[in-house]
């Protein structure tokens, strides 16, 4: 019987006391959050920076290394899900609704106002694109292979609990670990968690219904996202009671055919040669820059250090946000593998899906936007895609297949979501009781409609960028425990790169 431990109780009493606090004085909530992530993105740009890029050296070390082919499982053990099925579920729990909602807005968003050139013009259309590869590329998978990583080893390798705390076990200690430092830093995981699926359930209900008030005029209210978010919350905790096999295994695998099938028809109704062209030019231009973009912090130019803060320290304090549960999720699901294959998998396959995402939708806004027709900018963020569709052939289509590909996201999401929670409040357990996945589960959708009511929803994105610092040391310490028990395993397997040279034998 898995027992709810006070990882669950903390975790309840300082979620409540934020939405508590955000629903009482919502604009001095939002303020003194605000303040808090201003603070974090001027002061601790360049840590940011640095760290994340530090990872992705680390990731690839790590797939070069002998180590590479040390199992996250007993050395006999196969993988639980087909190469598929594992891509689609960790594809669905690490990027999801992100994909669709900024699919088409952040692009456009880069080539309006782009970091170095002249926004409009084809300098910017260039910036636009190899910006947005960069923000959604190997960067952030690697932030979440690393935490996935470090989870899986020491769960499937070396039998411990699927806990943060409990891979910090060779830097900081067995009986800290197990004490209140441990629970300390499980907390902040469950919290980060709970507060970033909050809002990322708040986002998809206001693009469900973007969509709909875009295409059936049907208002843009707090009772419509209501009533989008209560229907979800019954599918989502239908899919959770049903199992991790079953529930989000086959709506992960739904979400692949519905993405592959929004994807084609865009690419052939929108500029086709233009997105292939600007794909092909914008990987080759991502690949070329990415070091001096992973090091750009523009100190001597404010304009150019505040479209920094506000989008490259941005995402990567959210992709550290979210990376305990993204990294637990993976995890889960990736027992059996190697090293080697995880990492490759976890780092490239899905850059790449998103690279050609954001072409085929990226390019598609731009093309609109230089056409001339329509002004793209006077649509909030979630009506973008939707107004972009709307100047192709097979506008309706198009829309209805986005709408379903949100709400199943919407549902992957939510459901990953609570079995990872079930999991850090019951010690780990890989199979958390059905009552404490849909307490989480109702908690989660409770939160996200009190925070729209609120107005709540960036103080929480301010909220999470609070959390990635003091996560970001985490997965440092976790990184180092990694290498330390790696290279331990190393040395008693005998890996290296080169055999070692025999001594002669005696004659």
């Amino acid at each position: 019987m898995s027992k709810i431990t006070n990882v669950f109780w903390i975790s309840v009493a300082i979620v409540l006391a934020a939405v508590i606090f955000g629903i009482a004085a919502p604009e001095t909530f939002e303020e003194a959050t605000g303040n808090i992530q201003a603070f974090f993105s001027t002061a601790f740009g360049w840590y940011y920076l640095i760290l994340v890029t530090i990872i992705v050296l680390f990731c690839i070390f790590l797939i070069f290394s002998p180590v590479g082919a040390i199992k996250l499982g007993k050395p006999d053990e196969k993988p639980e899900y087909t190469k598929s099925s594992w891509f689609a579920m960790l594809f669905s729990a690490g990027m999801g609704i992100g994909l669709v909602f900024w699919g088409a807005a952040e692009p456009l968003s880069h080539f309006i106002d782009p970091p170095l050139a002249e926004g409009g013009s084809n300098s910017a259309t260039k910036e636009a694109m190899r910006y947005t590869f960069f923000h959604w590329g190997i960067h952030a998978w690697g932030i979440y292979a690393i935490v996935a990583l470090a989870l899986a080893y020491f769960q499937f390798r070396k039998g411990e609990s699927g806990l943060i705390s409990a891979t910090l076990k060779p830097v900081l200690g067995a009986k800290r670990m197990e004490g209140r430092l441990g629970t300390l830093i499980d907390v902040l995981a469950v919290f980060a968690t709970v507060i970033g699926v909050a809002t990322t359930l708040g986002f998809g209900a206001a693009q469900i219904n973007g969509g709909l008030s875009y295409l059936f005029g049907i208002p843009n209210n707090f009772m419509v996202q209501f009533i989008i978010i209560a229907i979800v919350t019954v599918l989502f905790l239908m899919s959770a009671w049903s199992g991790l096999s079953k529930g989000i295994k086959i709506l992960s695998n739904a979400n692949m055919f519905l993405a592959v099938a929004l994807l084609i028809l865009m690419f052939i109704a929108g500029p086709t040669i233009l997105i292939l062209n600007l794909f092909t030019d914008s990987l080759g231009g991502y690949i070329q820059n990415i070091v001096q973009m992973s090091f750009r912090i523009a100190p001597l130019n404010e304009d150019h250090r505040s479209w920094i803060n506000a989008w490259t320290i941005f995402y990567w304090a959210w992709w550290l946000s979210w990376s305990p549960f993204v990294g637990i999720f993976i995890a889960r699901v990736s027992r059996g593998r190697t090293i080697r294959e995880f990492l490759i998998g976890v780092l490239l396959l899905p850059s790449i899906v998103s690279f050609f995402w954001f072409a085929v939708f990226g390019t598609s806004a731009i093309d609109v936007q230089n056409a001339g027709n329509i002004d793209l900018s006077q649509y909030v963020t979630e009506e973008v895609l939707f107004a972009v569709f709307n100047e192709f052939p097979m506008s309706t289509i198009l829309s209805i297949v986005a709408l379903v590909l949100i709400c199943t996201f919407f549902i992957t999401s939510a459901d990953s979501a609570t079995f990872v929670l079930g999991m850090q409040t019951t010690n780990g357990s890989l199979t958390p009781p059905n009552t404490i996945k849909l307490t989480w589960g109702i908690a989660q959708s409770t939160i996200a409609l009190t925070l729209l009511y609120s107005g709540g929803l960036q103080a929480l994105q301010n909220i999470l960028i609070g959390a990635a610092f003091p996560f970001s040391i985490i997965v440092i310490l976790m990184m180092v425990s990694l290498y330390r028990s790696l290279a331990k395993e190393k040395k008693e397997l005998g890996l290296y790169f080169k055999p070692k040279p025999r001594k002669p034998a005696n004659k």
